[in-house]
């Protein structure tokens, strides 16, 4: 238990430090924005209870939030994404993950398994985070666009971060 608090809080600190630090100082155009701290919800055991996802959800959008100068975008954002995780979880459900000992990683369920789960929740996340932050619907071709590109490279980094940290199978 304590080895697992410890493992995510270090992740959580890693993660916001890459996101704060770096990915929310790149700047190719309005169209490429990389959110790589939703990993972070992503991880997270799959004996974490509902109300303990939404307050890390709602903790891990503030603090980006507070680095980003959006008033609240990422927090509204990661806060539907750990609303949703539960749901999404059984939508794809796989028959190992009631085991103890397993994770929501490429590692214990598989790249295909992973990508899948990534694909829906980071789709969550940032089709609300952009529609949040437009507020117009004058606008939704572009808006749409922004958050298929920024969906894109944030899978890819995701996908990269399991690849480099975590031994894969499949």
């Amino acid at each position: 238990m304590i080895k697992t608090i410890r493992k995510n809080l270090l992740r959580f600190v890693f993660l916001m430090l890459i996101q704060v630090m770096i990915l929310n100082n790149i700047q190719i155009s309005s169209y490429l924005n990389a959110y790589i701290y939703v990993l972070f919800i992503l991880l997270l055991p799959f004996e974490s209870p509902k109300w303990l996802l939404l307050i890390l959800g709602f903790i891990t959008g503030f603090v980006v939030d507070l680095f980003s100068d959006t008033v609240g975008i990422h927090a509204a954002a990661t806060t539907l994404t750990a609303f949703c995780r539960p749901g999404i979880l059984k939508i794809i459900s796989s028959r190992k993950e009631y085991e103890p000992g397993i994770n929501p990683n490429a590692k214990d369920l598989g790249f295909k398994w992973f990508f899948n789960y990534s694909l829906m929740l980071v789709t969550i996340h940032h089709l609300c985070f952009f529609l949040i932050e437009s507020f117009n619907f004058a606008e939704i071709l572009d808006t749409l666009l922004r958050t298929l590109v920024s969906i894109s490279f944030t899978m890819f980094l995701i996908m990269i971060s399991q690849i480099l940290f975590v031994k894969i199978k499949d």
